[in-house]
């Protein structure tokens, strides 16, 4: 068994080290959620709390670790007689991204429960999990179907397995802690809320950090055992003051005034539902508790609001999380004060984050705007206020993006199989049943109707004497089942002069934001290809998180040719190399041009070569057409008929708009 890294010897991360303590004192306050760059001890951090936590009474022989002082009444394997304990470390579990349902959920016997009706269950990871931790790494990856079974899991607090009207239910309650790199895509909001703190860590910038980071790792890297035998009493000092705390948790008062700070607050930053006052108000008592005292202190709140709110105060998928603390300050000042029994709000003990650690208080980010960004970067502006581009064909100042709007769903045409999401129809283990098949490997789903159709036949060979049926493993149908999938939409974006115009630009940008959140919303891929000047530039390989897209689009600067058979050609490679690495996910290419190509030899024959490729291999395409004025040349519709695929205005592309969009890609394609 390997020896985690101790979780005293950490160096720094005040606050992410604080937000896993009081989860391990008080399991309430809902878990964590660790988002940061790779590198900064996240995953090392977590697989070290478990050594920290308490050990935990379980009914002996039971699979699903029944609390021997309240056994659940309807585990699988009671009823539990008293007095049969064992003790055992806390379990920390770890979900794999790649999971199937039945590895979380655990796997019932279809074949014995129709043959024999026995219930033969064997538990999944949300079983060994009950009462200790599920730690979940790049959280934000996790399939939608298996996040709706960790959804429901912690909303209900145990799990239910259902087959075809055979089901299995035991107790699932645990600590939920998850771990992600936010440029890889963010998390369904539905799960982002339920996940009590969260916190932001980077790597340190002074040097000294650094190194003793270094030196401690390689220190563990050589003698694991060693080096966590001399941190063993830093370990023993926090583990009998994480019992200590959780002794002390049931005596803490929270206070009318604490609760009034902690309501005023949730209030003030418009945060969604109750789930937050509640979490700050366990989270704030678990500080306390942490600290030694009795009474919850506006400290508490302060440093629960800066660990409860900061991912449920975003307004949509671009926002960054994080909280105003002036703003915080303010409505702690203005609502503190006694709360009747004598005790003012404004205390002056701080809460104790654990041993090396600080406060806790987040940092203030240096790479915070200032105002409206460095004079430098700023647009000349005429008169009104209005930007000015800069002079002659050569680059020009980012234009801003226009305010996004819902657009309407642009699908790729025909039946993929692709990852789960919501753009295109795909064969899924979950959605709507279209029919039947003999399983490949475990049975998952099961069709009933033709399972009974496939035994039928054969109960008077098989010796059927009963009312039962005799049913064989050659029986089994697996239901197959339609849904949606996620795709790759890859951008190709018209940089060039010809678009430069500040107000078009500042639309184009605005249809492309728009697109990026409906990609968000249907759990896509997005790429960023972006052609200006001689060349294209790939601004942003395929990846999941339109965050980073959005950034990239903001900054986009214009001006020059327009080599489109560049930017074609490029998008191409693109495709090419993602289909290597994922064959499954369907590509829809959207570009986002006026249709003018200039430069080099025949760029119009170049650019339309170019656009057969993507015909040829039967990409799906669409074409918003950007381009204005009183005479227009029709080249991006051009353009998208030796695509493939169907041009569409940006006036067309708001959702009330474009209703027949899709059925026009489709009818071209068919055409085709």
């Amino acid at each position: 068994m390997s020896i985690p890294f101790p979780f005293t010897a950490v160096v720094g991360q005040d606050d992410l080290r604080l937000a896993l303590l009081l989860n391990a004192v008080s399991p309430a306050v809902g878990g964590v959620l660790v988002r940061g760059e790779k590198g900064t001890a996240k995953s090392t951090a977590v697989r070290a709390l478990s050594a920290l936590m308490p050990e935990v009474d379980v009914v002996s022989g039971c699979r699903f670790s029944c609390d021997p002082d309240a056994p659940d009444p309807g585990c699988p394997d009671g009823p539990h007689a008293p007095g049969a304990f064992a003790s055992r470390p806390a379990r920390m579990v770890e979900l794999p991204v790649g999971a199937s349902e039945d590895r979380l959920v655990g796997a019932l016997d279809i074949e014995r429960a129709l043959a024999e009706g026995v219930k033969a269950f064997e538990p999944g990871l949300l079983a060994d999990a009950h009462r200790g931790i599920l730690y979940v790494d790049e959280v934000n990856l996790l399939h939608d179907h298996l996040v709706d079974l960790l959804l429901d899991a912690a909303a209900m607090g145990a799990s239910y397995v259902e087959r075809e009207g055979v089901s299995v239910r035991h107790a699932a309650r645990f600590l939920l802690v998850g771990t992600m790199n936010p440029e890889e895509g963010e998390l369904r909001p539905q799960l982002l809320d339920r996940f009590g703190l969260t916190v932001e860590v980077a790597a340190s910038r002074e040097p000294d950090q650094r190194v003793e980071v270094v030196r401690r790792r390689l220190a563990y890297d050589d003698d694991p055992a060693g080096f966590a035998a001399r941190w063993a009493d830093e370990e023993a000092a926090v583990r009998a003051r994480i019992v200590a705390a959780r002794e002390l948790l049931p005596s803490v008062r929270l206070g009318d005034g604490a609760l009034r700070q902690i309501a005023a607050t949730c209030a003030a930053f418009e945060v969604d539902g109750m789930r937050a006052d509640i979490v700050m108000a366990r989270t704030a008592t678990a500080l306390a508790a942490w600290a030694g005292r009795t009474e919850v202190l506006a400290e508490d709140v302060r440093q629960a609001a800066l660990l409860a709110l900061p991912h449920r105060r975003r307004r949509n998928p671009f926002d960054a999380p994080g909280l105003d603390e002036d703003k915080l300050d303010e409505t702690l000042e203005e609502f503190g004060g006694s709360d009747g029994d004598g005790h003012d709000g404004d205390g002056d003990d701080d809460p104790d984050p654990g041993p090396g650690g600080g406060p806790g208080g987040q940092p203030e980010p240096d790479d915070a705007p200032q105002g409206d960004g460095d004079a430098a970067a700023r647009p000349e502006t005429g008169e009104g206020g209005e930007p000015q581009p800069s002079g002659g064909g050569g680059e020009q100042s980012p234009a801003r993006a226009a305010e996004p709007f819902r657009t309407k769903v642009l699908s790729v045409p025909g039946l993929g199989e692709g990852a789960a999401g919501r753009r295109s129809r795909a064969r899924t283990e979950h959605g709507r049943t279209t029919g039947a098949r003999r399983p490949r490997g475990a049975l998952t789903k099961l069709h009933l109707a033709a399972t009974v159709q496939a035994a039928a036949p054969h109960q008077r060979a098989r010796g059927r004497s009963g009312p039962g049926l005799v049913v064989r493993r050659d029986d089994l149908r697996q239901a197959t089942r339609e849904g949606r999938e996620g795709n790759l939409v890859l951008f190709v974006v018209d940089a060039s002069g010809s678009m430069a115009a500040r107000q078009r630009m500042s639309a184009v940008k605005g249809a492309v934001l728009s697109l990026l959140l409906d990609a968000y919303q249907r759990r896509d891929k997005v790429g960023l290809v972006t052609f200006r000047g001689s060349a294209a530039d790939v601004a942003l390989p395929p990846t999941s998180s339109v965050d980073a897209a959005a950034v990239r689009l903001e900054s986009l600067p214009t001006g020059g040719r327009t080599p489109l058979a560049a930017g074609l050609l490029r998008a191409h490679e693109v495709l090419r190399v993602e289909r290597l690495r994922d064959p499954a996910r369907r590509a829809l290419v959207v570009v986002v041009t006026d249709g003018r190509a200039t430069g080099g030899p025949e760029p119009v024959a170049l650019a339309g070569r170019a656009a057969r490729l993507f015909a040829a291999e039967g990409t799906a395409s669409v074409v918003v057409d950007c381009e204005s004025g009183p005479v227009r040349l029709g080249l991006a519709g051009r353009l998208a008929g030796e695509l493939g695929g169907t041009a569409v205005t940006l006036d067309e592309l708001r959702a009330d708009s474009i209703a027949g969009l899709v059925k026009d890609v489709q009818a071209t394609r068919r055409a085709a």
